[in-house]
């Protein structure tokens, strides 16, 4: 699917569901979004191209195979350049804003420092989204009808696979540009996980997805350069049986990144991450005890 232009998010989000589920695995693809509301490109300065520069374009696509695998898959239809719910959800910067935002509103993080809070000033390559300032309630509004309501699905998701299968894991999936911005354009590895510098799932979950797609002939990394974001951070508390990682997909391995499509590779690796979603869906409570009684 390419990018599209919508009067209305209608639904902003959907989840894929299995007809049984296989294992405690949910996945969720939180910046894949690719319906532009217009009512937000009016307000913007930049056009379609350089606001999909935040997309995690595809990555939904790539994942698609996980209800089939008997794992839940969620998405955002929605574009992180409206709305990012790998954020807190007041994750705001008070020079964007026409009015005052809430006293527990997080002003002061490095990400909202950066210009990529819950509504970003930016876009990927620091272009600066908005000509003028928001009214403080547009921002509250997307929070109220959007921000909430994924999150209350996605713990759905999790709290159901923790009380089915006596744990949850959660795989975020997200892309990332082939190499960084700026002087430093050496190629990045093919795969980086991030556990939070193994805080946020146990290190066999990290394990399996390492080992599985190392033998597939993918170069992996862990937490350099990404460690994961808010909901890795959120969702994961191992000792409580819930376990997140994020996944991060080198977009030179399945898209053109100028041309925001997809290349001759792309069914590979979708068939890949379909291994790597069934290993992560074997894993019992089990298998994960024992580590974390010896890390005890």
């Amino acid at each position: 699917m390419t990018a599209r232009i919508v009067d209305e998010l209608d639904p902003p989000f959907e989840v894929a569901e299995p007809a049984s589920l296989s294992g405690p695995v949910v996945c969720n693809s939180p910046h894949s979004g690719r319906a532009y509301p217009a009512a937000f490109l009016a307000q913007t300065r930049l056009d379609l191209s350089a606001l999909r520069r935040s997309e995690d374009t595809f990555v939904d696509e790539l994942f698609a195979d996980a209800a089939r695998l008997g794992v839940p898959m969620m998405r955002a239809h929605f574009p992180r350049s409206f709305l990012d719910v790998n954020r807190e959800p007041y994750e705001l910067d008070p020079r964007m804003f026409e009015g005052r935002l809430p006293a527990f509103a997080n002003t002061r993080s490095l990400r909202v420092a950066g210009g990529l809070g819950t509504i970003a000033r930016v876009v990927g390559d620091a272009r600066e989204i908005y000509d003028r300032r928001l009214p403080v309630e547009e921002a509250l509004g997307r929070i109220e009808l959007y921000y909430k309501p994924y999150h209350r699905e996605l713990r759905r998701l999790v709290t159901r696979a923790q009380q089915d299968f006596g744990l949850a894991i959660l795989l975020d999936c997200h892309s990332m540009p082939s190499s960084a911005n700026g002087r430093d354009e050496r190629p990045r590895a093919d795969i980086v996980l991030g556990d939070r510098y193994g805080t946020s799932c146990a290190t066999l979950v990290t394990d399996v997805i390492e080992e599985t797609l190392r033998d597939l002939g993918y170069s992996v990394l862990r937490n350099k350069p990404y460690a994961g974001g808010f909901i890795t951070e959120h969702y994961g508390d191992p000792a409580a049986g819930l376990h997140a990682a994020q996944i991060e997909i080198n977009r030179s391995l399945y898209m053109d990144e100028r041309e925001y499509r997809r290349t001759s590779r792309f069914e590979y690796v979708r068939a890949d991450l379909g291994r790597a979603v069934a290993r992560l869906a074997s894993i019992t409570s089990h298998g994960i005890e024992p580590l974390r009684d010896a890390a005890e």
